[in-house]
């Protein structure tokens, strides 16, 4: 069932670290003239409105990018995810939340190309009618993200990012994620994949980093954030994670600098940490 929509949590912790690790690969591909593309297999609905009753419900978003807001002398990584969310409001007002199509689109220079796959019908129309003004630059396809993929593998240029963040609301999707993986590395293993994960109490959302940092993979990077214990009666996420496969070499010492400051800065109780760990390639 496609029931999950992140209007719920847009803006929250794990968008946070997502969102400021993305544009962080985005900003060290840009460094080299050579065209990148961007695919983002679960693109979501690309935008999302913070007042409306879906975001309101949880207000997961006064626990993330709510409490980086109005904060001076940010961290430089973090000031640069800050601002490309100011892009989306204005008169200083917190009001709207970009996906990460739109930190990705923001992110490219003319000559790179960003690939968007959602399946849900309500968010896939809604992604289209934000890239609708995109061009050629931007193409949303309504299908299975992992297919996707794969069907993308090896991309033109031969230099591109995956961002592969699904809902893990159906317990197949921790498998499709390894086979994916598995797929992508055999067919483009040069590629920068970044897996998104949930940290949860559920068995298989404890075991997919280690399944993910196991692959045969050229090198890897593995950064997570928990703002609180795990919930005695084993409800809700507690942190999430980022897998990156063949990393930007600068990518570590940046969270590095990064992980601790929002570690405490997003705290929810003396549960929260970090873990930033690597293997060079």
């Amino acid at each position: 069932m496609l029931s999950y929509r992140h209007a719920f949590h847009a803006g929250n912790h794990a968008d946070v670290l997502k969102h400021l690790v993305l544009v962080q690969i985005l900003r060290h591909l840009g460094q080299k003239e050579k065209p990148f593309w961007v695919i983002d297999t679960h693109a979501g609905a690309g935008a999302y409105d913070l007042n409306t009753a879906f975001a309101r419900k949880l207000a997961e978003h006064e626990g993330g990018i709510g409490r980086l807001w109005a904060q001076r002398d940010l961290p430089a990584p973090v000031a640069d995810y800050v601002d490309l969310v100011r892009r989306f409001n204005c008169r200083g007002l917190l009001r709207k939340y970009p996906g990460s199509p739109f930190f990705a689109w923001w992110s490219m220079r003319e000559q790179d190309r960003l690939r968007l796959f959602e399946m849900h019908g309500s968010d896939a129309r809604l992604l289209r009618a934000n890239f609708r003004d995109a061009g050629k630059q931007v193409i949303v396809e309504d299908t299975d993200g992992f297919a996707g993929l794969r069907a993308l593998l090896p991309p033109p240029p031969r230099r591109a990012v995956a961002l592969i963040d699904p809902s893990y609301e159906e317990k197949q999707d921790y498998e499709r994620v390894i086979q994916a993986l598995k797929e992508a590395l055999e067919r483009f293993p040069g590629g920068i994949y970044a897996v998104w994960y949930p940290q949860l109490t559920r068995l298989e959302a404890r075991e997919l980093p280690r399944r993910l940092t196991r692959l045969p993979a050229r090198g890897w990077l593995h950064a997570a954030l928990r703002v609180r214990e795990p919930a005695s009666d084993g409800f809700g996420m507690h942190g999430s994670g980022l897998v990156v496969f063949n990393p930007p070499w600068t990518l570590r010492d940046t969270l590095a600098g990064v992980l601790p400051f929002l570690a405490e800065t997003l705290r929810e109780d003396a549960g929260a940490g970090f873990t930033l760990e690597q293997q060079a390639a």
